[in-house]
């Protein structure tokens, strides 16, 4: 899957640009839902990525580009939920999860991507 991202806050997936997180699953592209993790702002100072959201589980693997810094934290719950579910998180930052994107098949990707921080 072709993905990189392009400045601060742009992505590029499939040639097409994004200026907001973005969920992959399988391959379709929609719009991270992060507002039922908001209320866990506070806790970590930025709207972390926790299992309340709708995560793109189908995989074995899901990918997390945790940002341009590198600074999206992740809840512990989510690491959790992926054990349960024998699915492997390599959460890195978005510029390495393109990269990570890049060696797979469409189909095959399971990804969250944050643009910013």
């Amino acid at each position: 899957m072709k993905a990189r991202l392009v400045a601060f806050g742009k992505l590029q997936l499939e040639g097409e640009r994004y200026e907001r997180d973005v969920l992959i699953e399988g391959g379709r592209i929609r719009r991270r839902g992060k507002g039922p993790s908001k209320a866990r702002r506070g806790e970590f100072g930025h709207t972390p990525l926790t299992s309340a959201e709708k995560i793109p589980w189908g995989g074995r693997r899901l990918i997390v580009g945790t940002g341009a810094d590198g600074a999206l934290p992740i809840a512990s719950d989510v690491y959790r939920e992926a054990e349960r579910r024998g699915v492997r998180v390599e959460a890195v930052p978005t510029r390495e999860a393109c990269r990570l994107l890049a060696d797979l098949d469409a189909k095959d990707v399971y990804a969250i991507l944050h643009v910013t921080c």
